[in-house]
């Protein structure tokens, strides 16, 4: 049953005894003053729909003890100790100073009781709810989105280990895969948990190695393939075959049907980086920089940091870009918005969505690239009175006409071919270097990309509100993604609990800011000093 917090005062209440500890302003002094406000008994009912039982820790206290956690960064086990031992903590949370506090899983308790229930994000609904109230957003129409990467939980396994490790979760979790294991798998001695012994210097012993799991792997994977799974089961050998398949490729002169495999040596564009957590990616921010998680998004109004979106995501895969996940921030919200972004999120798709509904984009055109160095781009505008005349594009009569004034119709598919007309052009050398002539692909809302190019070289004032609102979201996104300087590290598994916590760790950040803002609740309504 759910419990609910005393109205009366125990004898070493920790408000009463040492609140006047707490800073002033602090997040610690606001939930002393206001958590029950802010988290009332009755948002949280139908997590304990009966009446019987031990009664929980008050929702009001948990969803407080969530929300500093979050904030602070703390694991299960540091935050219990926290509530035990930290008297902000017992101000904040309303309990007596000899409190013994309550065991680590009862956070994982109320995380699984609020993920499986219809509202699994209401502490950050909660406080979404204070800041419409407050009515800080009011009149502002100004949208920026950006993203960065949060390193995973668990480390980035190599292709033996995962391999081992896949066929280990397939006898775990299938039904009568123990057996089939004992009968077709003799590269390895899948019952003991450490690595294979061979020399691991000696390149010949590592390829024989992988053959002998690959072929293992294949083998199970055939031997399972009329048995009928579903659950669990049906994921560990799928993820069986999927790590077997994106990280082998047949040995050297081998067609793989011999079972000679080697590891790939290309990277598959979707690569599952662990089998513990199979939803972990790699991605890239630079072509330098490689790092293995996952992707947070985030929409944030820039002059006052409150953030109105948020989600995490794989960090692979066009459904999770940033463009494509910005256009579901733009379809959540109500009236017109300028939305402001780096060039990644200049593609004509997002462009059109937010023509499309009527809002302004404020975002850096990407920059164009010449197939020759500098050479003929596909672009045409006028900078400064001087005219940029490489092809020009005219969409009612449906041509491209190229720098030496030949014109080609567009096709349906979008493409512009010159073909065999570049051949004998005295403008080659400047506009291709393929046999087959210059080919021109068009974007369905090419007139978009094209006037996003033009003004932004003709608007000095579209480059000036961008260089003044749009670097304001990366310290929202430093904030996010660290803490006292130190980059976080994800705590959980897969893209459920890490979206969560983002909605959580954002729902934290807001608060402190209108706190910062001298936020309190009078008369039945939050309001804000300043």
């Amino acid at each position: 049953m759910q419990g609910v917090e005393r109205g009366d005062r125990e004898l070493l209440d920790a408000e009463a005894l040492v609140g006047h500890l707490v800073p002033a302003g602090s997040m610690f002094a606001f939930l002393a003053g206001h958590r029950r406000n802010l988290f009332p008994d009755g948002e949280f009912e139908d997590l304990f729909p009966s009446g019987k039982g031990r009664p929980s820790i008050p929702a009001s206290v948990m969803a407080s003890i969530l929300v500093l956690q979050t904030l602070h960064d703390l694991s299960d086990r540091e935050t219990a100790e926290a509530a035990r031992c930290d008297l902000r903590w017992k101000v904040a949370t309303g309990m007596a100073l000899d409190d013994k506090g309550f065991d680590p899983s009862t956070l994982v308790y109320w995380r699984k009781r609020l993920a499986t229930s219809g509202r699994p994000h209401r502490i950050n609904d909660a406080v979404r709810t204070v800041v419409e109230e407050t009515g800080i957003l009011r009149g502002r129409r100004k949208r920026a989105v950006d993203s960065t990467i949060l390193a995973d939980a668990v480390a980035t396994q190599d292709t033996i280990t995962q391999l081992i490790s896949a066929i280990r979760r397939v006898d775990r979790q299938v039904p009568g895969a123990a057996e089939q294991i004992a009968k077709v798998c003799t590269g390895h001695d899948y019952s003991r948990p450490d690595k294979p012994r061979i020399d691991w210097d000696d390149p010949a012993a590592r390829d024989a190695l992988v053959s002998a799991l690959v072929n293992d792997a294949n083998a199970l994977v055939a031997a399972l393939a009329d048995t009928e799974l579903e659950g669990d089961a049906e994921f560990a050998l799928a993820l069986l075959a999927l790590v077997a398949g994106q990280d082998a490729e047949p040995a050297e002169g081998s067609d793989g049907t011999d079972g000679r495999w080697r590891i790939a040596r290309k990277v598959a564009p979707d690569r599952v980086v662990s089998t513990v957590d199979p939803d972990a990616r790699h991605t890239r921010k630079s072509p330098e920089n490689r790092r293995d998680g996952y992707r947070a998004h985030v929409a944030a109004e820039p002059e006052t940091g409150i953030v109105t979106d948020e989600k995490v995501t794989t960090a692979a895969g066009t459904e999770n870009s940033d463009p494509a996940v910005a256009e579901e921030f733009l379809d959540a919200e109500d009236g017109k918005r300028a939305w402001y972004g780096d060039s990644a999120y200049g593609t004509g798709d997002l462009r059109g969505g937010i023509d499309d509904a009527g809002h302004e984009a404020v975002i850096k055109p990407k920059p164009l690239r010449a197939p020759v160095e500098g050479g003929f781009t596909v672009d045409d505008f006028t900078v400064d009175d001087f005219t940029v005349d490489d092809f020009t594009v005219d969409e009612q009569a449906g041509t491209v006409t190229c720098p030496n004034d030949i014109t080609r119709p567009i096709s349906r598919t979008r493409v512009a071919t010159f073909g065999a007309l570049c051949r004998a052009c005295s403008l080659r050398a400047q506009c291709t270097t393929s046999k087959t002539g210059r080919k021109i692909v068009l974007h369905p809302r090419d007139d978009l990309l094209r006037q996003a190019r033009r003004d932004w070289a003709d608007k000095p004032e579209l480059r000036e509100s961008y260089r003044t609102f749009r670097p304001n979201v990366e310290r929202v996104i430093s904030q996010i993604a660290s803490r006292g300087g130190r980059r976080l590290k994800l705590r959980y598994l897969g893209t459920g609990k890490n979206n969560a916590w983002l909605k959580r760790r954002t729902a934290a950040l807001n608060l402190r800011n209108l706190i910062g803002r001298g936020l309190t609740h009078t008369a039945g309504a939050w309001t804000l000093a300043t």
